[in-house]
């Protein structure tokens, strides 16, 4: 089926093809990712739209010492594929197999490990000033997302390369602007002319010429902005310093090859945009890029079929349904989602009130402050962002919306492991960075309905909480139709045993009751991690022999932790065993399978108890340890 492609297991053999085989390389290409995805599930539609783009600049530059870094990472399996890692494509997401994303520890081709939006520029800048300043002849190339363009990292970034002199080349692949960019035989000229030596050396000989005469030298300027306007977008990139070449076709390897070519000779910081379409060759995606941009296994041929069984709701629809009945409720609320309506559930609340949801593109910073800018108004502003991404704008929830005290909520998303998506994307820190900031609350909702309510107990409050579930579907537990809400900062006892307390924070409450079945131990949903059910904790604490927190998030400093803090402000002293997320980065896989690695599943809680309180310590025939956190 690939006998081209089954010839390429590096870049140096694809630059040994002559062009003419090229286009039979893309094809082979993009049918060998469409069934590779089908089989394993990941990014289809971005990655089928960078094709061309991957075999033109794999040809063109001497990849690895010329160095490309992928925005993102969701466009990259092209790239991995002709890399040498064509035939582990089948591990792809899975534990101990390929990254969805690129890692400098899985290829020398992987230059920089990116998954987080808008960090190539930058990247690939002190790349392109390290060879310079090493006196190395090599480029330097980031290629970015029209959607990533839209992080003030990007232009930070650009506002620093133009005015460096070094082998910079970004690449805008642009396949969402509402742009109807002029492609075809003419823009392919314009585009050759434009990155050619003649157009670089008549310009700058007409500078030199002109400067003698300054009202003609800044006719001529004029002049020359205008007339690439009437066919590229160019000035806002050249007033950075860049020069900027295109648009043209992203599909068209007879315009793209070339146009590199050129832009290989040329000095100084180059901008390429070129126009792509997400899905290209495979029209169900064509159709819907949205659908099938992280798609799970299907067949290609029948393409993506709803499930026939009925599917458990997910936190992420919880939330969905909470923000369109609460607004319902209360017009001052509006929404707030930085480029992940989809992601985040918050479709049909843009249907239903489109005029209070603010999509303010892939800008996370930019998201957190612009809520704080509404909540001094009076307006009530729900941030729906990944944990994760939240970490993007960490310094404006501390300077903007905390030390104002702002009622903000933050429905978080993606809180601890996200499975497939690896390290990069696990919401494994909120807590800890959450809980030290004054003024922030932190509710961990153990389940669907808890979830729903401890979003209204948010709600209600006169300053910032943050609300964290986790990807996919809880326990079960079926939602109420009212928006009752919880006590504020109040636990509850769910099993009664003896001897040993299990302190639960979020989802991990159930495969800790699980675990207390066996143990004979009590059970307390504490639901907030801050703050903390004083008075619930201390009474646990005096009732029983030795504590045991578990939460799905980072154990140094997490809620274990501030279990730790408030026993010992109180002078309690108690036996303790913190359960939670290693430090350590915990790689992509199976969900479930990660838990259990991690020791957080029925089984591991048990083990770890029964490891660290023997069961003479739970019958209380032995002398009480002292004070002894674990990690």
């Amino acid at each position: 089926m690939y006998p081209l492609l089954e010839t390429i297991n590096s870049p140096a053999d694809l630059r040994r093809l002559p062009r003419t085989q090229l286009k039979t390389l893309s094809d082979e290409l993009r049918n060998y990712v469409l069934h590779s995805v089908s089989q394993t599930g990941g990014h289809l539609s971005s990655n089928l739209g960078t094709v061309e783009l991957t075999v033109a600049l794999h040809y063109v530059f001497n990849t690895p010492e010329d160095r490309l870094v992928w925005d993102v990472g969701h466009q990259t399996y092209p790239h991995k594929i002709l890399t040498g890692r064509r035939e582990r494509m089948g591990s792809l997401r899975q534990h101990g197999g390929l990254s969805g994303f690129p890692r400098r520890d899985e290829s020398e081709y992987d230059t920089f490990g990116t998954a987080h939006s808008s960090t190539s520029i930058s990247a690939a800048l002190g790349m392109a000033m390290a060879a310079r300043q090493k006196g190395e002849n090599r480029h330097a190339v980031a290629i970015i997302g029209d959607g990533a363009m839209s992080a003030g990292m990007a232009f930070e970034a650009l506002n620093n390369a133009g005015v460096c002199d070094c082998k910079l080349l970004v690449v805008l692949n642009d396949n969402d602007m509402s742009i109807s960019p002029p492609v075809g035989a003419l823009n392919r000229y314009l585009a050759q002319l434009m990155s050619g030596q003649f157009y670089a050396s008549a310009k700058n000989v007409g500078k030199q010429v002109l400067k003698v005469a300054p009202p003609l030298f800044e006719l001529a300027k004029r002049l020359e902005t205008h007339a690439k306007g009437m066919v590229v977008p160019a000035t806002l990139f050249e007033n950075f310093g860049f020069n900027y070449i295109g648009p043209i076709d992203g599909h068209d390897l007879e315009s793209l090859i070339p146009t590199l070519e050129n832009i290989k000779h040329l000095e100084g910081p180059q901008f390429l945009h070129v126009v792509t379409k997400k899905g290209q060759g495979y029209k169900l995606a064509e159709a819907d890029p949205v659908a099938y941009h992280g798609p799970g296994k299907f067949d290609p041929a029948m393409g993506l079929q709803k499930s026939t069984a009925p599917a458990r709701q997910t936190f992420t629809q919880v939330f969905g349904h909470w923000l369109c009945d609460m607004a319902e409720k209360d017009s001052r609320l509006v929404g707030i989602t930085p480029a992940m309506r989809e992601g985040s559930g918050m479709v049909e609340f843009h249907q239903r009130f489109p005029e209070r949801y603010y999509d303010v593109g892939i800008a996370e910073q930019h998201a957190v402050t612009f809520a704080a800018g509404m909540a001094c108004e009076g307006l009530k502003p729900v941030v729906a962002i990944y944990s994760t991404f939240l970490q993007r704008g960490y310094d404006q929830l501390i300077h903007d919306v905390a030390l104002q005290n702002l009622p903000v909520v933050f429905a978080l998303d993606r809180a601890g492991l996200v499975g497939a998506d690896g390290a990069t994307h696990a919401g494994a820190y909120d807590i800890p960075f959450l809980r030290c900031i004054p003024n922030m609350s932190v509710a961990c909702p153990a389940d669907e309905n808890e979830c729903r309510m401890l979003l209204s107990s948010a709600y209600e409050q006169n300053h910032p909480v943050a609300v964290r579930y986790p990807r996919g579907a809880g326990a079960g537990v079926a939602t109420q139709s009212h928006l009752d809400a919880l006590p504020f900062g109040k636990g509850e006892v769910r099993r009664q045993g003896k001897d040993t307390a299990i302190l639960a924070f979020g989802t991990l409450l159930y495969p800790a009751l699980q675990a207390a079945e066996k143990l004979g131990a009590t059970v307390v949903n504490m639901r907030w991690a801050k703050p903390l059910d004083l008075d619930l904790l201390l009474q646990v604490a005096g009732e029983h022999d030795a504590l045991v927190t578990v939460e799905e998030g980072a154990v140094m400093g997490g809620a274990g932790s501030a279990v730790a803090e408030a026993l010992a402000q109180a002078g309690v002293c108690k036996p303790l065993l913190h359960l939670g997320l290693r430090d350590e980065f915990t790689e992509h896989g199976d969900p479930a399978s990660l838990l259990a690695q991690q020791g957080l599943s029925a089984d591991g809680i048990e083990r770890a108890i029964n490891a660290r309180f023997p069961a003479e310590l739970a019958s209380g025939k032995a002398p009480k340890p002292a004070l002894k956190s674990v990690g």
